[in-house]
């Protein structure tokens, strides 16, 4: 399965030109070696690979990556002005490809000042991003992680749902929830735990504080488990109590925005018109300000990726994609709501990853 990406890369290579592709962001490197590590660098070239790394993973490396992918391990001593001009010496190439998105300009300056010690020429070239687009569409391996990741929140919500009441603070909530999702097998959480509770469910992205929750008012949590490296990504809005007719009302805007968009989107669509099918539900009923992001957001090793579901959004949304769908309404002063759940493009459908259950109490 790795091999198979790594010959998807070396083709992509072939049709933008290049000889080789220095690899730095971590999920990309741990895409294509199935390995992981905090620091390193994976080195493509048509005829073969080099996964650099410092003393820190050498032996986890020699122990872990597959011996039929033929990846050359290379402890890195110094910074890369002391390494790659070994590796690339020995390596017959005229070009080298890197990920302008993942490395600042002084790491471009030091890369490009060490080609120059070189007793051949090697042109730098800015890849763009060739891996996003291979990594959009997810294989069975990787669904499998994803949807054992969308079965553990799914555990985890029901879990806390026992457990909430009024008086504790969005922290505690916070903790409890990140234990469960631990305890039922989680590895780190893909991100910050969000619970937004009142007047502070009005910010989308919020960190959790030590407000305590009031009877009748929204709590927005928004959470992720991981598995082999794949994450999960869900929101509830809950309350503790019986909700007002006004929170009862946008719950149910934004329920049915978020059920229209499952029902409607489909494979061949691009990012906006997906975006679009929830926008109109919500700007029909006159809440059109308050939605202020996109529908949703590719999710993979990393929680935020490739398809984007939003205005001006050109991706073409294909089967095997996995994104959120996460229509919210936020209302400054007063609060929001916001449901998400994490689905796969399957036979030109949506199919739902995260089922946890939906309603205000």
């Amino acid at each position: 399965m790795i091999s198979s990406r790594l010959d998807k890369l070396r083709v992509k290579l072939a049709e933008n030109g290049l000889d080789a592709l220095l690899v730095s962001q971590a999920q990309n490197r741990r895409y294509l070696s199935a390995f992981g590590s905090s620091d390193g660098y994976l080195l493509v070239t048509q005829t073969g690979a080099f996964i650099v790394l410092d003393s820190r993973y050498i032996e986890s490396a020699k122990k872990s990556l597959d011996k039929s992918l033929a990846i050359e391990i290379f402890e890195a001593q110094g910074d890369i002005s002391k390494w790659l001009p070994n590796i690339l010496s020995n390596i017959n190439i005229s070009n080298l490809g890197f990920e302008d998105s993942y490395i600042s300009f002084s790491l471009y300056r030091t890369i490009s000042e060490s080609l120059k010690s070189l007793d051949k020429t090697i042109e730098l070239v800015s890849s763009g991003n060739l891996i996003a687009s291979l990594r959009v569409v997810k294989d069975d391996n990787e669904l499998a992680a994803h949807s054992k990741a969308a079965e553990i929140v799914d555990i985890a919500f029901e879990q806390l749902m026992s457990r909430i009441k009024s008086g504790m603070t969005e922290k505690e909530i916070a903790w409890v929830l990140e234990s469960l999702i631990r305890e039922n097998g989680s590895g780190a959480v893909p991100f910050g735990i969000i619970v937004a509770s009142g007047t502070n469910a009005a910010f989308p992205h919020f960190s959790a504080t030590d407000r305590k929750i009031n009877v009748g008012e929204p709590i927005t949590m928004d959470f992720g488990a991981r598995v082999d490296g794949y994450c999960s990504d869900i929101t509830r809005t809950v309350c503790v109590g019986k909700p007002d007719s006004k929170l009862i009302d946008i719950y149910n805007l934004v329920l049915n925005a978020q059920m229209k968009a499952i029902k409607e989107i489909k494979s061949g669509m691009t990012g906006e018109q997906a975006d679009e099918i929830a926008r109109r539900v919500i700007e029909k009923a006159g809440y059109g300000e308050y939605f202020g992001h996109g529908l949703g957001h590719g999710i993979g090793l990393d929680v935020h990726e490739e398809p984007r579901l939003a205005e001006n959004s050109t991706d073409t949304l294909a089967d095997g994609m996995v994104f959120s769908i996460e229509p919210g309404i936020y209302i400054p002063g007063w609060g929001g709501v916001r449901l998400e759940d994490m689905v796969v493009l399957e036979n030109g459908n949506v199919k739902t990853l995260t089922n946890a259950v939906k309603g205000m109490c």
